[in-house]
């Protein structure tokens, strides 16, 4: 869904409405394209985001706790020395663009009232976040610096005259007057037209008007179009997420021409909260653990093949007793063996004396043909058992990196480098022992806690660390334990020992989502009381065994587990 102009109009009322004459207390940078001003209005903290993310590029407040770093981007460092403590003096949209112009007031260090802007430029991977002195119309600095090489209308580093972006040539919908020549146009080169004509309309928000157009065509275009204004005019948007399928749309208004199911929500940022966080994270996610992934689905793939090659290795010693018994059929029959003889038949007393055709080596005596089968035996016998072996923790090592690619793909950016400690830690990846490692060591991530709807609290582990620390150190003997059963993915703990049924497939549901069968129905699940679980010698980390489990099976769901996530 896209963030146009006509969300950016209901976007700025609903902030300035929230953040007007606020003061900031604080100021992060999370990440490389997103900024977190918290700010302190009408007697609450706000945390208003702003990102030029090039996918997910936005300005919105929201709830979601960010992990920060250790420190801060130089970026961040400029927007505490000139905007700590700035009250917000206004909040402007370009037209019916995608700019947003934040404009504040502070003190200098000379006790002057100065004035700068905050703009956001949501364009795409164009996006950008810049401050502004408007005294001398300077730039500050940018998010994201563009030299003159790479952009030769304007320039976006400290010092340079800012500019704004270039301005399309099209009409602002919300004074526009003027005529509807599309009675004769076919539904396509309706969205074509509008796109075309007015300022700020996203690709969704035409086909809606132009739906809305062909489904009312007893009313004129104008009147139409009239009528798709009058929230955005009012200030009586209906922010809607439509569901279809894994499909998702986020939406000013409830947008007909969409499909699926349709769920309100109380305000833009809350809709975009709901929307954005999974995208965005999984983003995040897979730009820091992108090695981690390669690393993990190449051993995976080594071991493959590992096994592929043992199990044809051990077919051959399938032929370990066949040699056993020519070695001691040659032996009872030595005295009918002669030297020189590449082969002879003999009754297998082993096969109701049936023939049996042995190969011999004409160089060797009869005794050393016979010790030579029995050598072939030993060998194979050994081979065999070691294959066995080796093809045994082969495969444990083939489920441990299914499990470590599960967990990657379900982790969040402060889980991913306790898996890459624990690959350290497994030598499977080089360990480092850098300055700045010894300095600071890596603070744990903690496992995803929920309540059920009796209030039973229910931890679930996203990473072989928190797994074996939930169930093995933490969880009580009488506590409940469920996983997806015979499936990578992550121990869920039911911190009660008596719980109900509907808290049980609960924890199930978690079980499944954060599987590797998440978007599966019908995913079984194994529930068993924690003093059931052991853990082998030498096991990987994660991995547990246990007995006396019941099975459920249950269909995971998105909303489900939002809806056991604690309210904030």
């Amino acid at each position: 869904m896209s963030f146009d102009g006509l969300f950016v109009y209901g976007l700025r009322n609903e902030l300035e409405e929230e953040l007007s004459g606020g003061r900031i207390t604080k100021i992060q940078q999370p990440y490389d394209n997103e900024v977190i001003l918290r700010i302190r209005a009408n007697r609450k903290n706000k945390s208003l985001l702003l990102s030029a993310h090039p996918q997910y590029a936005r300005v919105q407040l929201t709830d979601i706790p960010f992990e920060n770093p250790a420190q801060p981007p130089n970026y961040c460092m400029v927007l505490r020395k000139y905007l700590d403590g700035a009250i917000i003096e206004a909040i402007e949209q370009k037209e019916n663009d995608r700019i947003l112009t934040f404009t504040f007031k502070r003190r200098n260090e000379l006790g002057d009232t100065e004035y700068l802007n905050l703009i956001v430029e949501i364009m795409g991977r164009h996006s950008n976040v810049l401050l502004v002195n408007t005294e001398d119309n300077r730039l500050v600095d940018a998010i994201r610096h563009v030299p003159s090489s790479q952009n030769t209308y304007r320039t976006l580093l400290p010092g340079a005259e800012y500019k704004e972006a270039p301005s399309q040539d099209r009409k602002n919908p919300f004074d526009y007057d003027g005529p509807f020549p599309v009675a004769d146009l076919d539904y396509k080169d309706k969205v074509k037209w509008i796109q075309q004509t007015f300022q700020g309309f996203g690709k969704d928000s035409a086909k809606e008007l132009a739906y809305r157009m062909d489904t009312h065509t007893d009313d004129a275009p104008g009147a139409v179009f009239q009528h798709f204004m009058a929230p955005f005019k009012s200030n009586k948007l209906e922010p809607t997420l439509t569901r279809d399928g894994q499909k998702e749309y986020f939406s000013p208004l409830p947008y007909l021409h969409l499909d699926g199911e349709k769920i309100p929500f109380g305000s833009l940022s809350e809709l975009m909260d709901r929307y954005y966080q999974n995208k965005a994270e999984r983003d995040r996610v897979h730009q820091q653990s992108n090695d981690l992934s390669h690393l993990v689905k190449n051993l995976y793939q080594k071991d493959k093949k590992k096994i592929q090659k043992l199990k044809k290795e051990l077919q051959q010693t399938e032929k370990a007793d066949e040699y056993k018994v020519k070695g001691e059929v040659l032996t009872a029959y030595l005295h009918e063996v002669n030297q020189g003889d590449d082969k002879i038949t003999l009754p297998n007393f082993y096969e109701e004396e049936a023939p049996l055709e042995i190969d011999l080596d004409p160089q060797k005596t009869p005794a050393e043909n016979a010790q030579y089968y029995f050598s072939r035996y030993q060998k194979l016998k050994s081979a065999k058992s070691h294959l066995t072996k080796q093809l045994k923790s082969t495969r444990h090592e083939l489920n441990y990196f299914d499990t470590l690619l599960t967990q990657l793909s379900i982790a969040s950016t402060s889980d991913i480098e306790d898996i890459r400690d624990e690959l350290r830690e497994g030598d499977y990846l080089k360990k480092k022992k850098s300055k700045k490692d010894r300095r600071k060591k890596n603070k744990k991530s903690k496992p995803e806690a929920f309540v059920s709807s009796d209030g039973i609290s229910i931890l679930v582990g996203k990473n072989n660390t928190q797994n074996d620390e939930l169930t093995l150190k933490k969880a009580h003997k009488k506590h409940w334990w469920a996983h997806a059963k015979d499936i990578p993915g992550s121990h869920v703990i039911i911190e009660d020992e008596d719980p109900s049924e509907e808290t049980i497939e609960e924890a199930c549901v978690l079980a499944a989502y954060y599987s590797k069968y998440r978007l599966s129905s019908s995913v079984p699940v194994d529930v068993v009381q924690v003093k059931h679980i052991r853990k082998p010698n030498g096991a990987k980390p994660g991995y547990v065994i246990y007995e006396g489990q019941s099975t459920y099976y249950v269909t995971p769901s998105d909303e489900k587990v939002r809806e056991l996530k604690p309210k904030s």
